[in-house]
């Protein structure tokens, strides 16, 4: 883990999801025609010295034809972020930088890599082992201890809430997961809960 993203408190690690998903939803929802960025992942986000982030690197992003649903493409992304439906069947949609935005939030969440064959071998992907620990109702366990350490109520439940919502994002079937644009509201209302915590 690259040393700094301990030291982003929770609520940097919330505005670094809402910038991104802004950006994000603003490719596939306002630009025209919709760009899918394809390379979603922690290191193609920029943070400025305000802490404002950027997604960056569209060296993969391809712009979508309005009348088509999807775009036929070799697997190309990012081990640990590819989407598992595009890779099987070479089709790219919006939902594909879903899915890779919910392995950012994981990662925001847990300050672990996306993979780490440090982990067990069932568990070197982070969203598998996030998932099995959800299942297992151990979720807390993968919160980041820095942020858990002396957290509030309401701060452990909008961690919890980022954590299903990251889980929403990687649904195998790509029409399970909510838009970008979807996303970038949950995170909105995350944020505004988050900053009714007691002072």
């Amino acid at each position: 883990m690259p040393k700094g993203r301990a030291s982003l408190n929770w609520n940097h690690r919330l505005h670094v999801a809402r910038d991104t998903a802004e950006g994000l939803a603003y490719l596939h929802f306002m630009a025209v025609p919709p760009i899918y960025h394809r390379d979603v992942k922690s290191s193609n986000i920029l943070l400025d010295f305000k802490m404002n982030a950027k997604v960056s690197d569209f060296g993969l992003s391809r712009l979508a034809q309005t009348d088509m649903s999807h775009i036929s493409t070799c697997a190309q992304g990012t081990l640990g972020y590819l989407d598992p439906e595009y890779y099987r069947n070479y089709q790219l949609t919006d939902k594909s930088d879903v899915y890779s935005f919910g392995v950012v939030l994981l990662e925001l969440l847990t300050s672990q890599k996306a993979i780490d064959f440090n982990r067990a071998s069932d568990d070197v992907n982070l969203a598998i082992y996030v998932q099995r620990m959800v299942d297992e109702e151990k979720l807390i366990d993968v919160i980041d201890p820095v942020l858990k350490n002396g957290a509030s109520n309401i701060e452990l439940d909008t961690m919890k809430a980022v954590a299903f919502l990251a889980l929403g994002c990687l649904e195998e079937k790509r029409q399970n997961r909510p838009s970008m644009k979807e996303v970038s509201e949950e995170i909105e209302y995350i944020i505004s809960v988050a900053s009714t915590k007691a002072v």
